[in-house]
């Protein structure tokens, strides 16, 4: 399996391939995913200090906090995808 990866921001890059979901940090249960994760020494914040953007959830149990939003995660998520079937 080729590892892909995605920039999270400030030069932080996570396999794609690992990625489960991404999601907004707003609600009660995301919250609660967030406070399980540092109590278990899950936790990646990838925000340096900025206010959090987007949780993303990956297969191995890890929670990572990023500053980019969900929706930017999402295209550049996809985006290697589309270039892969034009290239086609």
């Amino acid at each position: 399996m080729e590892s892909n990866f995605v920039g999270i921001g400030f030069k932080s890059l996570i396999n794609s391939n690992r990625i489960i979901a991404v999601v907004s940090p707003d609600s009660a249960p995301v919250k609660r995913i967030i406070s399980d994760a540092r109590a278990n020494s899950m936790l990646i914040d990838a925000t340096y200090g900025r206010k959090t953007r987007s949780v993303i959830i990956m297969d191995s149990g890890h929670v990572v906090l990023s500053l980019i939003g969900t929706d930017t995660i999402g295209a550049r998520l996809t985006a290697p995808k589309e270039c892969e079937e034009q290239k086609q």
